[in-house]
C-alpha cells in the first residue's frame, strides 16, 4: 500500500465547508487508492488460505482449482479471473458471499459474468442443498434468464468439482494474469 501521508488532504470538517481545492485533493487520493484495488483483492483472496471449512482443500486451493479448470477449458481471461475470485466473499459474507464478489467486480466485468458470480451460490446448491433440507432446484426460479445456462455450466464444470487435494492446480499467476506472486 502506498504512503498516503504525502498526498495533500482536504481542510474541511463538514462537506458544506469544502472547496474545489479540497475535492481535487480528494480526487487525487482516490485515484491512488483505487489503483491499489487489485492488490487489495489479492490480499483478501489470501485470507482464504488455511480455511478448509470442512472440505478436503482450503478455500484458496478451491478458488485456484476453479480457475485452473476454467483455464484448461479455454474459457476467456475474464471468466478465469471470475472463477478465481468467485468465493472471495467467504471471509466477510459467509451467507451472501456470491453477492459480495459480484459487487466488488461489477465495475470491471461483463454483466454476464457479474450475474454468474452473484447467483453461483444458488446454482451451486443444486449439488448439495437437498442434504441440508433445502430445495436443490432453487436455481429453477432463474430458468429462462439469458445467463442461466452459463451459470449452471460454471457450477458443473468449474466449481462443484474443485475440491480435489490431488488435482494438479496451476500456480495462481496463471489463473490471474496481473498477479505478481
Amino acid at each position: 500500500m502506498p504512503d498516503h501521508s504525502q498526498i495533500d488532504r482536504a481542510t474541511f470538517t463538514k462537506m458544506t465547508e469544502s472547496s474545489e481545492s479540497d475535492w481535487k485533493n480528494i480526487a487525487t487520493a482516490a485515484m491512488a487508492f483505487n489503483g491499489e484495488l487489485p492488490n487489495r483483492i489479492l490480499a483478501h483472496l489470501q485470507m482464504l488460505k488455511g480455511d478448509c471449512g470442512g472440505f478436503l482443500v482450503d478455500r484458496l486451493e478451491h478458488s485456484l482449482q476453479s480457475a485452473t479448470l476454467a483455464y484448461r477449458d479455454r474459457m476467456d481471461e475474464e471468466y478465469v479471473v471470475c472463477a478465481l475470485l468467485h468465493d472471495m466473499g467467504d471471509v466477510l459474507a459467509s451467507s451472501n458471499h456470491a453477492e459480495l464478489a459480484a459487487t466488488v467486480l461489477q465495475p470491471f466485468v461483463s454483466e454476464q459474468n457479474r450475474w454468474l458470480m452473484q447467483h453461483h451460490g444458488i446454482f451451486q446448491g443444486y449439488y448439495f442443498f437437498h442434504y441440508l433440507g433445502l430445495d436443490r432446484n432453487m436455481r429453477e426460479q432463474f430458468r429462462g434468464h439469458p445467463n442461466f445456462e452459463r451459470t449452471a455450466l460454471f457450477c458443473e464444470r468449474h466449481d462443484q468439482n474443485a475440491f480435489d487435494p490431488n488435482y494438479d492446480t496451476m500456480p495462481w499467476k496463471h489463473s490471474c494474469p496481473w498477479c505478481t506472486e
